[in-house]
C-alpha cells in the first residue's frame, strides 16, 4: 500500500523569477528505505496524472518492487494535488498562478527527497511530463542518478510538440464559457473542446484505423469522444490544464544551467540511460530521443514496438506495458 505525505516547501522562488506562495508537494511512496539510503526510484506524475496513475508499474515481482525499492511519487505542480491553480494562496488561485517549469518542479522534488533520506537515485523514471521530469533529474542531479528511463518523454519540448499544445490552450481559453479564467463553474464547452483536439494526438492514427477505441468500450469514434475523452478532461480544473501546458512547452534541461545548450546539457547526465519512446507517438517522436540519446555517453534508444501512440507509455496496454517493465529490469539490473 502506498504510504501519501504532503510536503511543506514555503515560499519558492521560481526560474522566472516569480514566487510561490506556501507551496506543497503531495507525494506517494511505496517500500522501504534502506540504511544506505540508495535503493531510491523518482517516479514523477504525467500531464493528467496523479500519483495513483503511476501505480500499474509498481508492484511486487515488477521492476519497480516496493520489496526491493522505495519507489517516491511526487505529483506535479499544477495537477491538482501539489499546489496549484485551483488550490494556491488566495491571491494566485486561478488564472493569477505564476509559471512553474521543470527545472522547479525537479528543484523542488530534490528538497522532499533529501528530506526523507535519499542519497542515491537508483532510478529517475517517468512518463510523458514525467519523463521530463527524469530528464531534468538526471541533468541537475548527475552524481546522484544513476540510472535515467524517460518514456514516452523528451529532454527539450519540440517545436511541433510546442504547437500541439499552442492549440490546445487556444481552444479552451477561446470559449465563451472560460471567462479569462475566472469561471465560476467549470467552462464545460471550452474542456469539451479541449479533449477533441487531443483525442487526434495522444493515440496514432493507426489506433483508429484498427478502432482499438473499443478496447475502451466504445464501438465508434464519436462514441470514445463523447464517452471517454470529453468526461476525462472535463473532470479537471482548466487552470490547472493550461499551467502544465506553460510547464510543458517550456521543458528544457539545458535552460538553466547550459545556456540552451542542449548537447551540452545532455553530455552532462552520468546515468546508465534507456530511453523508451514509442513508435507512433505524435508528440515525442522516436527520432527526437534517438538524437537525445547520442549525446549522453552509453545511452540508448528502446521505441515500443506499438500502434497506440502515446498511450503505449501510460499502462494502458498490456504488451505495450509488459515491454516497459522488462527493459526497466534490464536497466536495474545493470
Amino acid at each position: 500500500m502506498a504510504e501519501l505525505g504532503v510536503f511543506e516547501l514555503g515560499d519558492v522562488s521560481l526560474q522566472t523569477g516569480a514566487t510561490l506562495k506556501s507551496a506543497q508537494i503531495t507525494y506517494a511512496t511505496h517500500g522501504k528505505l534502506n540504511a544506505a539510503g540508495d535503493n531510491a526510484i523518482v517516479f514523477p506524475t504525467h500531464y493528467t496524472g496523479r500519483h495513483d496513475n503511476n501505480e500499474w508499474l509498481i508492484a511486487e515481482g515488477m521492476a519497480l518492487d516496493p520489496e526491493r525499492y522505495f519507489v517516491i511519487v511526487p505529483n506535479m505542480f499544477g495537477n491538482g494535488l501539489s499546489t496549484s491553480p485551483s488550490r494556491a494562496q488566495t491571491d494566485q488561485q486561478g488564472p493569477r498562478f505564476p509559471n512553474v517549469t521543470i527545472a522547479d518542479n525537479v528543484r523542488c522534488q530534490h528538497r522532499l527527497v533529501s528530506s526523507l533520506g535519499v542519497r542515491k537515485i537508483a532510478l529517475a523514471v517517468g512518463y510523458s511530463m514525467g519523463g521530463l521530469q527524469a530528464y531534468e533529474w538526471a541533468c541537475a542531479y548527475p552524481d546522484m542518478v544513476e540510472r535515467l528511463a524517460p518514456i514516452c518523454g523528451a529532454a527539450r519540448v519540440s517545436p511541433h510538440n510546442y504547437v500541439m499544445l499552442a492549440g490546445l490552450k487556444a481552444a479552451l481559453m477561446a470559449s465563451s464559457d472560460f471567462e479569462g479564467g475566472r469561471y465560476a463553474a467549470p467552462p464545460q464547452q471550452g474542456l469539451a473542446a479541449f479533449a477533441r483536439i487531443y483525442a487526434g494526438w495522444f493515440p496514432s492514427q493507426a489506433f483508429y484505423r484498427e478502432g482499438l477505441f473499443k478496447a475502451f468500450g466504445f464501438d465508434s469514434v464519436e462514441g470514445f469522444l463523447q464517452g471517454f475523452a470529453e468526461p476525462y478532461f472535463g473532470a479537471w480544473d482548466a487552470n490547472d490544464l493550461l499551467a502544465k501546458i506553460w510547464t510543458w512547452q517550456h521543458a528544457d534541461i539545458s535552460a538553466e544551467r547550459h545556456g540552451g545548450d542542449l548537447k551540452a546539457a545532455l553530455g552532462a547526465i552520468r546515468a546508465k540511460t534507456i530511453a523508451l519512446p514509442c513508435e507512433t507517438d505524435l508528440y515525442f517522436r522516436p527520432e527526437d530521443n534517438e538524437a537525445e540519446v547520442a549525446h549522453i555517453p552509453g545511452a540508448s534508444c528502446r521505441p515500443i514496438p506499438s500502434i497506440w501512440g502515446h498511450l503505449a507509455g501510460g499502462g494502458n496496454n498490456p504488451p505495450d506495458s509488459d515491454f516497459i517493465n522488462r527493459t526497466l529490469a534490464e536497466l536495474l539490473g545493470a
